[in-house]
Parts: C-alpha cells; structure tokens; sequence
C-alpha cells in the first residue's frame, strides 16, 4: 500500500474513554499513508480535546456542531476523505468492537474488491460478549435486510468497512440521507445497486467494555424504517446516488 493515502474514519460520541487507546493501536500498525480521521458529534465529555492532544499529523478531527447523528458524522467523515483524496476509505467503531488489528487485511483484501466488510457471519467470524438474544436480533436484523435489499452478504449491519475511492466517486455523499445507523445499509445498497464488488472477511465482533453505546431502540426502530424507504425510493426511480 505504499504510495496510497488511507484514511480511517471514525465517528463519535461520548467516547473519551476509548479513543485514544484506539488511535494509538491504529497508528501502532506502521502502515504507509494511513491517516486518523475521528469525527466527533462535540461530545459533552471532551471526546474532541484528546484527540487534540495528539501532535501526530496522521491524527485529525472533525468537531461537529449542530444536529448530531451517526448518519451525518459519517458523512461528512466520508466527504472530508474524498476531499483529502484519500485512495481507500475505512470506516469503524471507535469502542474496541471493531479491533484495528483487522485494517492490514482489509487493505489487503481490497485490492480484489471494491468494498471490503468485516463480518461476524462468515466462517472465522464471532460475536463476543453479547448474549444469545443479542446474537439472534442481530441474525434476524441481518436476514431482514438482506431479503428487502436483496444484498449477497450475511452480515448487512457491520460497520467495519474499507471502501476504495472509486465508490464515492460514484456514490456522491452529498445524497446520502440518513441520519442515523441506517448509512451503514444506505452506502452498502448502493454499492450494490451501482453494480460494486463486495466482499466479507471474518472479524471477532466484541461488545464494548469501556462507556456507553449511544444506540437506542428508537434509533434501531428507525434504521429498520429506513431500510423499506431504500428499497421504495429505488422501486421509484427516486434513490439519489
């Protein structure tokens, strides 16, 4: 990957007692062109101020002010990479369930793909530290998706992503319209739809241990909502890529 801008975006809220563990494991893989983006909804902990206290150039931040939402931070999180020309694009969690150790495969798997998702689904992949009813919603969710999108991967809802620019050459962020953990299906659809290689390779999904999601079931509930609207704005020639 040498010669090719990375840039791993991830959005936040409330996550002070994460986020620096997570820059530093990220920047601890030494891989070339690899920058930091952490795209922060002006959590009222102070997620911002120790981002700020890094001095490493490949560290930025995005403080957004205004209407919060994991949908728009991810947007613009996307909008800031292209801006900076970032060949690849990765996208993930910013509380340990995502391990950063998977990004050196991602970038390697890339190169055969368009969108590479780490996935609880497939064979090698786990889900660690939900109990059993957790672990079903999350199959049932997935299938759910799957069947209205008509997506051929298993796991629909992960947000642990690499994407090549190309896809948002394509897909404009500018049209993304989701506000909420539904972009993690909006972006994936479209990919679809736009006619992108996905791919899944197996991670061990692990539940966080340090602060509190921000994820409620109304939020759920809407994202669900969301996926019928992707399938009746494209039914309808009105899904804006």
């Amino acid at each position: 990957m040498k010669n090719h801008k990375t840039v791993v975006v991830i959005p936040t809220y409330n996550e002070k007692e994460n986020i620096r563990k997570l820059i530093d494991s990220i920047l601890s893989l030494k891989i070339d062109g690899l920058n930091v983006l952490v795209v922060d909804d002006n959590s009222p902990d102070g997620t911002s101020n120790e981002v700020k206290a890094f001095k490493d150039k490949k560290v930025h931040l995005l403080l957004r002010e205004g209407n919060r939402g994991r949908g728009l931070a991810g947007k613009d999180g996307f909008s800031w990479a292209m801006a900076s020309n970032a060949d690849y694009i990765i996208e993930m969690d910013a509380d340990f369930s995502h391990d950063p150790e998977y990004i050196p495969e991602m970038l390697r798997r890339i190169k055969n793909c368009d969108v590479v998702l780490g996935s609880r689904l497939v064979k090698g992949g786990r889900d660690i530290g939900r109990g059993l009813w957790r672990r079903m919603i999350t199959r049932i969710a997935n299938l759910y998706i799957g069947i209205i999108l008509g997506l051929p991967i298993l796991d629909c809802n992960s947000g642990f992503r690499c994407f090549r620019s190309d896809v948002f050459k394509k897909i404009k962020t500018d049209n993304i319209f989701s506000e909420g953990p539904a972009i993690v299906q909006e972006v994936l659809y479209k990919c679809h739809i736009a006619g992108f290689k996905l791919c899944e390779m197996p991670i061990v999904f692990r539940e966080r241990v340090r602060g509190k999601s921000s994820l409620t079931l109304s939020k759920l509930i809407k994202g669900y909502i969301t996926i019928i609207e992707l399938k009746w704005k494209k039914m309808n020639n009105k899904l804006k890529m």
